[in-house]
């Protein structure tokens, strides 16, 4: 294996005269610096360096044989190497020196250097002062005179330029044009200035004198203008840009020159009507205009202008004449569609025109384009608005009372109406005769539905039509429709019928559907509320009209929730007389007195199934028709009557103690009914009543115990003792003395 050595030049022998192959002390410090791939060395390692040293000494080794370790000779290299790095640090301290001192030497020069290029900058500086002084004065005696040249020329020119004319207008006033500007047709261009010229100056002649000349340059005016026009119109069918901006340029002084703008726009729209779609036509032309005006005229604004205008004022003025006038007294649906329609194609064509460089106030000018097509139609809109969405809601609704065969009946107004209507929020009285409308609630959600879709249409044709100013008046207007129609001629004339419908309290198998009329009544509210914030409040959320808007849905709840609560209330009462049917025709007396006490099979009475069947049926019911505290509210008020009811009925039997049991366990299972109302007041009323009809059976001695029991001790003493008098046994002197 090769050792460390091997890595090395192997040199002559070393001169300590060791006769060992070595290096000198010099060549060892560079090989201890190894050379990087890249050029760079290794920093020196002292370590690295005297194992190598002892690597190559001979016996410097720990191996055996003839060169076995010898600290003799190893001290001996050691002390030769220390030597010869001492003189080698000796030799490279005065090199460094040396260096130094050239180093200083050459800064110094340097230095000298830059001070006399510092000088000599200074110097160009000076002469470059000086002579951006003389550049200035010459500049200045140049502009001098070259303003006392232009003094002398510019009448010079104006001179021989009125010469010129002067020789033009003798041959207008000899009457034979012999100059070459004018015969020649190629020289158009400049014939058009001069008669542009003489045209100004002839103005300014007296007529008595040189009507005649005056006439010959006003018809020579008016045939260049003529030939300059035909050749803008042959230009642009040929599609030559730069013949079509020359001629431009020239009849841009002439008087014909919105002439030539009516016939580039003329042009431009000859077979630019090809679509079905007129809007997206006049898009895709003003867009190809708009490319190319700037090229042609030199007020490319005022051009795109006037063919924006002349589209709106000709093409879609005719276009929606045409649309509308069809249907204008015919057919109000389609008209208000229509119009609706066009105004949102227009407007949306007016948006993609404010891309366009049309002058300063371009809002203002689509504005009132739009205006003057649409004027006479958004006079009247609203007026056919809230005429057609009348005839369209009442049509809607007798179409739905049709299908069901039913002829509405006028409900009264008036102080009768109202009297009428405060006696039955009083006494809960049925007011007039019973209508029998066969389980028909007379609420349709499909009507519903419709009704608002229209209204929908109505409120965003309002918001799109209507003039910022008059939006909230007219969303108040068909808000006040929707009220009409479906507030009160659907549902409030359903409430009122279902009211109607209400069976007494003493009926008998009494069909209870008012519930059915309050279920779907909230539901159909709810999407009422529902358009109100999201179609209604938008247009009428920064105006007075909001309050107005909010006060009239708030008087609409309000009459809704008194007849809701009215039918709610006498509902109620017809379920609690139905249970009292029931309890009438199933309890007998003889229930809770049998006269064999020992051989009762039943746990609870017939009566007490059929009510808690009724009850749960009901309770049912209250819940799918109903939502949120509503539920509570009107499950507590019938679990209240319902415990009077079962209360009372109880107080009209006397108990013996096999009676009392069954009683006991007839409330028992009146309690676990009362359990699904899930009110707690309710249960609170049944755990009472059932510990009151402890008392028809516990033993006299421990009547006074139960009676200061939790449940009984906060009781009337007299709800106690009328309790404990249904016992058959009351008038035993031990129950006697009790209650003493």
């Amino acid at each position: 294996m090769a050792t460390t050595a091997e890595l090395f030049e192997v040199g002559p022998r070393g001169s300590s005269g060791s006769g060992r192959p070595g290096l000198r002390a010099e060549e060892w410090a560079f090989a201890a610096a190894r050379e990087q791939p890249d050029g760079r060395k290794e920093p020196f390692v002292a370590d690295e360096y005297i194992e190598r040293l002892v690597w190559r000494t001979p016996g410097g080794g720990s191996r055996g044989g003839p060169e076995a370790f010898d600290p003799k000779r190893l001290l001996e290299e050691f002390v030769n190497h220390i030597q010869e790095l001492q003189i080698m640090d000796e030799r490279i301290q005065r090199k460094v020196e040396k260096l130094e001192q050239q180093c200083q030497k050459e800064a110094k020069e340097f230095a000298r250097k830059v001070q006399e290029l510092q000088k000599s900058n200074q110097v160009a500086f000076q002469h470059f002062q000086e002579l951006d002084e003389h550049i200035s004065y010459v500049a200045t005696k140049v502009c001098h005179l070259g303003d006392q040249l232009e003094g002398v020329n510019t009448p010079r020119q104006r001179a021989v330029e009125a010469q010129k004319l002067m020789k033009y207008f003798n041959e207008f006033l000899d009457g034979e044009l012999k100059s070459d500007v004018f015969t020649n047709s190629e020289k158009i261009k400049e014939a058009a200035d001069i008669i542009q010229k003489l045209h100004l100056i002839a103005q300014e002649l007296p007529f008595d004198r040189f009507s005649e000349v005056k006439s010959k340059i006003a018809s020579k005016y008016h045939d260049l203008e003529c030939q300059l026009i035909q050749e803008f119109t042959g230009a642009q069918r040929r599609g030559e840009i730069s013949r079509m901006r020359e001629v431009a340029a020239v009849l841009l002084h002439f008087k014909g020159y919105s002439h030539c703008v009516d016939v580039y726009i003329k042009q431009c729209q000859e077979g630019a009507y090809l679509r079905n779609d007129i809007f997206e036509d006049a898009a895709i032309l003003c867009q190809r205009v708009n490319k190319q005006v700037g090229d042609i005229f030199s007020n490319p604004e005022t051009v795109l202008a006037k063919l924006i205008q002349n589209v709106f004022e000709i093409k879609l003025q005719s276009f929606v004449k045409d649309q509308l006038q069809e249907c204008w007294k015919s057919d109000a649906e389609q008209y208000l569609k229509s119009l609706y329609d066009l105004y949102t194609r227009t407007t949306n064509l007016s948006s993609k025109l404010m891309e366009f460089n049309l002058g300063t106030d371009k809002q203002t000018f689509l504005s009132k384009l739009i205006k003057s097509i649409f004027i006479s139609y958004l006079e009247s809109y609203i007026e056919i608005e809230t005429g057609y969405l009348k005839s369209r809601s009442a049509m809607i609704l007798q179409r739905y009372y049709d299908s069901k065969n039913h002829q509405k009946r006028s409900i009264g107004t008036g102080g009768i109406q109202d009297l009428k209507e405060r006696i039955r929020q009083r006494t809960n009285l049925p007011l007039g005769p019973s209508i029998d409308t066969h389980g028909e609630t007379f609420l349709s959600q499909e009507v519903v539905v419709n009704l608002l879709q229209e209204t929908k249409q109505a409120f965003e044709r309002c918001h799109r039509l209507s003039d910022p100013s008059d939006l909230p008046r007219n969303a108040f207007r068909i808000f006040t429709i929707l009220v009409e129609f479906l507030c009160i001629e659907h549902i409030d004339y359903a409430l009122e019928t279902g009211l109607a419908g209400i069976p007494s309290s003493d009926s008998k198998n009494a069909n209870l559907y008012f519930l059915d009329v309050v279920h779907q009544a909230n539901t159909i509210f709810h999407l009422f509320d529902k358009q109100f914030n999201d179609h209604l409040m938008p247009l009428i959320s920064s105006s007075p009209k909001l309050s107005e808007c909010l006060q009239k849905k708030k008087e609409i709840i309000e009459q809704m929730e008194m007849k809701l609560d009215t039918g709610i209330d006498r509902t109620l009462n017809c379920m609690i007389g139905q249970m009292k049917h029931i309890l009438a025709a199933e309890q007998k007396k003889t229930d809770f007195k049998p006269e064999d006490e020992n051989n009762v099979l039943i746990q609870y009475t017939n009566a007490c199934v059929k009510v808690c069947a009724y009850v749960r049926k009901q309770v049912e019911k209250i819940k799918n028709s109903m939502d949120g505290k509503n539920v509570d509210t009107v499950l507590m008020e019938l679990g209240v009557r319902f415990h009077r009811l079962i209360y009372e009925h109880l107080q009209q039997y006397s108990y013996s103690c096999m009676g009392g049991m069954l009683a006991i366990c007839d409330v028992a299972e009146y309690r676990k009914c009362a359990k699904d109302f899930k009110i707690p007041l309710v249960l609170q009323l049944f755990d009472t009543l059932h510990a009151l009809c402890n008392l028809l059976v516990v033993n006299p001695d421990n009547l006074k115990q139960v009676c200061s029991g939790e449940q009984l001790a906060n009781l009337d003493k007299n709800i106690l003792h009328s309790f404990v008098q249904l016992r058959a046994d009351y008038r035993s002197a031990r129950l006697a003395r009790h209650f003493s």
